[in-house]
């Protein structure tokens, strides 16, 4: 006969909490790094970075809490934030062996069929990254990028007309630009894929609601990329992409069906050899044609898929982070009139001295390359305002690692952020808060240094790709604005709206335009 037991009530709750503790306690003592400095609450669950994210500033957070315990700061059980310049190298350098964390798969686009699509950005396998980085890497370096200056010309062209029509010599209307020049960024990035702009430019508005959803995401990315497990419980539930891969439902993620679409209008518009190499039919080049040609080249690997996934990416990256440095640089540029006025010299002096070779308003590649103050202020408003609001969160490979003096273990999250390490005044001087161009133009040995520590658009092997395109369009629009337009704040009092949703985005940016003398 078996003993009849009875547990008291109170049994099952105490067990719960004795397990919540340990797990607790764990977190806090059982990765090695309890003596990194850091938030109470941090050390002991990762839904302090959850709330911290979900707040929408968490940069400014990040700042504060380096000021207050130095270079090394526990985010997170597993977490530390670095901003230290001098571990920039050792964690994203070449053959560093730190892979990326579980927040980058979050943000793999899903298709149709329920399947994830890896990218050059979001995948952490090294060895499928080096692969697939290898084949398409020629189409993002510069000296190709330079063939693709007709596509960005167009665009702005476009850009330049419809502001002129719509707002130029209005008083009484004012300019969205923080809408604009995403429409620009979305149009340009659409050229150079598809070999058309998309609409947003022509018509103005935000074609498919593309924009909105991503927004969506990228707050959705930044959020639930705090704690990754909860992905698998939301869009990349396996019972969620079983069904759509059924057709029961479409879990297509919007910028992989926004780019689906698109690169389908571009192959059905091209003639039957496009198929074979991508090309279109007045012979430019997109993207998407270099894509195919890498396909051709390897079809097993480079497959309707993956070419897919890297034309997402372009749309999905190329456009948010682009606009965000486009308004950053003309934002302050207008808060700061003196640094303007110094800019608009370098242009009326070049265009006195007959350097433009455009009859319009557009100025060459290479010819914005000689333009020193405005390299200099694009690099200051690259520096106090970079695109991305989150460390770049990467592994402590095994045999762990020694960072400002102190040990982390293999597995522990390192990472740095450019919000933190672009405040460094003994990098950038004691003044780190100030718009000022000049810092980039003033000590060569220490402008060196800067350069080396601009970390906007990361470093290493998983450099962002596309930062060639960005400073192509960055090089060419902000002159063809100020030969075309005298711009000013609709508010100068007002200061912009900013939300960090992953990429710390701007708002509440409005301008009025006085056309300069010439029709656009």
């Amino acid at each position: 006969m078996l003993l009849d037991i009875s547990l008291p009530d109170w049994t099952l709750p105490l067990i719960c909490v004795v397990a919540i503790t340990a797990r607790f306690l764990y977190n806090k003592f059982g990765y090695g790094i309890s003596r990194i400095p850091g938030p109470f609450l941090a050390s002991y669950t990762d839904l302090w970075r959850f709330f911290l994210v979900w707040g929408g500033r968490a940069e400014l957070t990040h700042i504060k809490l380096h000021e207050k315990y130095g270079p090394l700061v526990r985010i997170g059980p597993k977490n530390v934030s670095v901003s230290d310049s001098g571990a920039v190298k050792l964690i994203y350098g070449l053959g560093a062996g730190y892979a990326k964390s579980g927040f980058y798969p979050v943000q793999q686009p899903v298709t149709k069929d329920g399947f994830v699509l890896q990218g050059l950005f979001s995948t952490t396998d090294e060895k499928y990254h080096a692969k697939l980085r290898r084949a398409v890497a020629n189409a993002y370096a510069m000296s190709t990028l330079v063939q693709f200056e007709p596509f960005v010309d167009s665009t702005t062209t476009e850009f330049l007309k419809q502001l002129s029509q719509r707002y130029a010599d209005k008083p009484d209307t004012v300019c969205d630009f923080s809408r604009w020049l995403q429409f620009y960024a979305f149009d340009v990035i659409g050229e150079l894929t598809f070999s058309k702009r998309l609409g947003f430019v022509d018509h103005g508005i935000d074609v498919d609601n593309i924009i909105r959803d991503n927004e969506r995401m990228l707050g959705y990315f930044a959020v639930v990329g705090q704690v990754p497990i909860l992905d698998k419980l939301l869009l990349k539930n396996p019972i969620r992409l079983l069904c759509s891969r059924m057709g029961l439902i479409n879990a297509t993620s919007p910028v992989a069906f926004f780019a689906k679409t698109r690169m389908e209008e571009r192959l059905d518009s091209t003639h039957p050899k496009s198929k074979e190499g991508g090309r279109h039919h007045d012979s430019k080049r997109d993207f998407l044609s270099r894509f195919m040609e890498a396909g051709n080249k390897d079809p097993t690997f480079m497959n309707r898929s993956r070419i897919l996934s890297l034309t997402a990416a372009n749309m999905f990256a190329g456009s948010d982070t682009t606009a965000i440095s486009l308004r950053s640089i003309f934002y302050f540029l207008l808060k700061n009139p003196s640094k303007l006025h110094k800019l608009q010299q370098e242009l009326n002096q070049k265009e006195h001295d007959g350097f433009f070779s455009r009859k319009d308003r557009l100025v060459r590649w290479a010819e914005a390359n000689e333009l020193s103050y405005l390299g200099a202020v694009i690099k200051e408003s690259l520096r106090i305002h970079p695109a991305a609001g989150l460390p770049l969160e990467r592994v402590v490979p095994l045999g762990g690692t020694e960072i400002s003096g102190r040990y982390l273990p293999a597995g522990t999250v390192v990472g740095c952020s450019a919000w933190t390490i672009h405040r460094s005044k003994e990098i950038f001087g004691k003044d780190v808060d100030a718009f000022r161009p000049e810092r980039w133009l003033e000590d060569p040995a220490n402008i060196s240094n800067m350069n080396q520590s601009l970390f906007t658009f990361g470093a290493g092997a998983r450099t962002c790709v596309g930062k060639n395109i960005s400073y192509l369009e960055m090089y060419k629009l902000v002159p063809a604005i100020f030969r075309t337009f005298d711009v000013q704040l609709a508010n100068p009092s007002e200061e912009w709206h900013l939300e960090n949703k992953w990429f710390v985005k701007q708002s509440n940016f409005y301008v009025q335009f006085t056309a300069k003398g010439r029709k656009v």
